[in-house]
């Protein structure tokens, strides 16, 4: 489903080069944009507007990014946030993620980059809103696609707009074997990310649905392969007999550190941190974008 092309989008950064630039595009890509200079003005404008997306920095004065985020999501509700941070750090990525976030976009960027970004998180969040179909229904878990609404053993769960969706998908293909890579496309809608992102989601969506999340018994982790969907766990929310040949409850911190964020691509134009940078052209889609430059062209530059 398409987004609302005059959707509007709250731009929050205190470098006014930078807001400039990226106002300036999502304004020249049919957008309405506003934009605030620090954490409390970012608070009241999204209070006041009810922005579809946020934009928002890491590095904010006073109250940072991840503070302003998770402000957003308790006061603001599920509006969609795409997270800007100044470092490469996995570490800020995998903050920014956890705190709710639902992509991040790494300065230096390419303008056009994060319009791509802010149309598919819009045009995901639109879907979302006008999904229709039966109720889910499996290990305590319901899910009311129509409403919005996730519950476990009768208990309403607080989740996010794509630990939504991810949740809402696993159910809907239990006992199926998904790798990152198929997650990303089918959930977020990339053909090219970072296999964090899937990570970090289903991390947090095992916090919030499992009894034993250091455990898990509902989504169990496929060695080298992905995840999968078990919806008849053993009683208690074990384990049951075990995991099937070749699945895992879910490595450790350090393993997933390794074997997942370690093979993790970085924006639709960038594959692998220890492969060659290289651009990527969607099909049917826009051009080849730009080359990565500290802040882009000016919306009056060159596409």
């Amino acid at each position: 489903m398409e987004y609302d092309s005059n959707s509007s989008i709250l731009v929050v950064d205190d470098d006014p080069t930078v807001a400039e630039v990226v106002t300036g595009y999502l304004r020249k890509a049919g957008f309405d944009v506003r934009h605030a200079a620090d954490g409390p003005a970012a608070l009241h404008a999204a209070a006041a507007h009810r922005p579809h997306l946020v934009v928002l920095d890491l590095m904010l004065p006073g109250m940072d990014g991840l503070e302003v985020c998770a402000r957003l999501r308790a006061e603001a509700g599920p509006v969609p946030v795409i997270m800007l941070t100044a470092r490469g750090d996995e570490e800020d990525r995998i903050l920014g993620l956890e705190v709710g976030a639902d992509d991040y976009v790494t300065k230096p960027f390419s303008p056009r980059e994060l319009v791509l970004r802010v149309e598919s998180v819009l045009r995901r969040a639109a879907t979302a809103r006008h999904a229709t179909g039966p109720r889910l229904r499996a290990a305590g878990l319901e899910i009311d696609p129509a409403a919005r609404r996730a519950t476990r053993d009768g208990r309403a769960l607080a989740l996010t707009l794509r630990e939504f969706d991810l949740l809402t998908y696993l159910l809907s293909n239990p006992g199926r074997v998904h790798s990152r890579e198929h997650l990303l496309k089918e959930v977020w809608g990339w053909d090219f990310g970072d296999l964090s992102t899937v990570t970090v989601h289903v991390r947090r969506l095992r916090g919030k649905i499992e009894t034993d999340p250091a455990a898990p018994a509902l989504i169990q982790t496929v060695w080298g392969a992905g995840y999968r969907f078990d919806a008849a766990p053993g009683p208690g929310g074990g384990a049951g007999t075990g995991p099937a040949p070749g699945v895992r409850a879910g490595p450790s911190a350090s393993e997933a550190g390794r074997d997942e964020v370690g093979r993790g691509v970085v924006g639709r134009d960038e594959v692998g941190r220890d492969e060659a940078r290289r651009e990527v052209d969607a099909p049917g889609g826009p051009a080849r974008l730009p080359g990565r430059v500290p802040y882009g062209p000016g919306p009056g530059g060159p596409a």
